[in-house]
């Protein structure tokens, strides 16, 4: 799923109570926490030789994997959760879109270019979804998001008329 679809997901799911732009930020924060990086770092380093759009594997640094592997694991985001739980329970719940956005990749990634390891560093199963650039699930994604957000909003306008 792209980056951009995972905040909007955040933010329709988890970002309607306290900080909502925390529920954004956790939403797109596994993407930002590895291509995101790997984003600026390219703008800085390479920027004679910057190209947008999927990069080869070959071209990807050894730490890009590691850093999508420790941020796209559900092993590694329920253990900060917890803590974050005993802490602040209101972080908590914005903080539910990082494995929300683990979960959606798992399906929406193929097993050719970064599977999400989802029981890092406990196992190394990936699971070979359908990728987020096929039309069906990328339009899919498009109308489930629209929808969440009408749905947001109507129940937002019945919550000011009660």
């Amino acid at each position: 799923m792209d980056t951009f679809s995972h905040a909007l997901w955040g933010k329709g799911l988890f970002g309607y109570r306290k900080y909502k732009s925390l529920a954004i930020f956790f939403g797109a924060f596994p993407d930002l926490s590895s291509f995101g990086i790997y984003f600026f770092y390219n703008l800085i380093f390479n920027f004679n030789q910057f190209q947008m759009g999927k990069p080869s594997l070959e071209s990807i640094p050894f730490w890009v994997p590691k850093l999508y592997d420790f941020s796209h694991s559900l092993v590694i985001a329920i253990f900060f959760l917890l803590i974050v739980y005993f802490i602040n329970k209101d972080i908590f719940f914005p903080m539910l879109a990082w494995p929300f956005h683990i979960l959606l990749d798992v399906f929406t990634h193929s097993i050719s270019f970064f599977p999400t390891p989802i029981f890092w560093p406990i196992h190394d199963y990936k699971f070979d979804g359908i990728p987020w650039s096929n039309p069906y699930i990328w339009y899919s994604n498009i109308i489930c998001i629209v929808f969440l957000f009408l749905y947001r909003r109507k129940t937002k306008l019945n919550l000011k008329h009660e």
